[in-house]
């Protein structure tokens, strides 16, 4: 069976210090589209020096789920892997990629290591944090969701591979910050949920309380906490914008 052809798909903006190394560990396919939603620093102009990258832009932010199924329609290829700008395929799965041959029907789940300030994040529910990357877009597409997009495959129809992503997607408390802001945004414009205060208490103290006890936090030490914390003002904040959503 002769190697089919993978196209990546990598969304970035304003992603000039860490452009590199994603499309650096992306050498292995014959394609990255990246979905460039609009940058003001060099991510395009640093992107233009790998001869297997095309640069497509989608001004403004439609949603995670769109940006990411344009990207896929531009591909030149039909076999999609998901890449995000603070992503990176191990050195293993990178050369494991050279000779992949997917299976159509199939898409294919990868465990993420998840960094924090350099140090792996072993508990919080960021390990294994298994994601499924690889797809045929004849075959799947990402469901129309506001936050935690995934793949229209059923689990029958997927392959775990035991090669790793690199996920470096808080750098700075002011990440954490900028993403509590859009993610809680981003929850709370989607239907089908109702807010309150007492809500937001509930759920805010349950998911520091989930993510440092029953899911392991407390062994990262000080970024188990950070991160705890984090978990816990996401949850808070997103129930009290539905209620201001929602109005009195």
């Amino acid at each position: 069976m002769s190697k089919p052809q993978i196209s990546a798909v990598v969304l970035a903006k304003n992603a000039e210090a860490i452009i590199d190394r994603t499309l650096r560990s992306s050498v292995p396919f014959a394609e990255v589209v990246l979905v460039d939603n609009g940058s003001t620093d060099r991510t395009c102009e640093l992107a233009k020096k790998y001869p297997n990258v095309k640069i497509v832009s989608h001004p403004g932010f439609p949603g995670f789920v769109p940006l990411r199924n344009f990207g896929a329609g531009e591909a030149a290829h039909d076999w999609i892997f998901v890449l995000d700008s603070d992503e990176e395929l191990s050195p293993e799965l990178g050369r494991a990629m050279e000779t992949f041959v997917p299976e159509r029907g199939k898409a294919y789940r990868f465990p993420f290591k998840n960094f924090f300030q350099g140090q792996w994040i072993r508990g919080c529910g960021w390990y294994p944090d298994r994601q499924v990357c690889l797809y045929h877009r004849k075959d799947h597409a990402f469901q129309p969701r506001k936050v935690h997009e995934s793949l229209d495959v059923q689990e029958k129809d997927i392959v775990d591979i035991p090669l790793h992503m690199h996920h470096y997607s808080y750098t700075s408390v002011d990440d954490f910050l900028r993403k509590m802001q859009l993610y809680s945004t981003l929850f709370a414009e989607e239907k089908g949920k109702k807010g309150s205060f007492w809500k937001a208490l509930l759920h805010g103290s349950y998911a520091f309380f989930r993510s440092y006890i029953l899911k392991g936090g407390i062994r990262d030490g000080k970024n188990g906490y950070i991160i705890s914390k984090y978990n816990q003002h996401v949850a808070y904040y997103k129930y009290l914008k539905l209620v201001e959503r929602d109005g009195p």
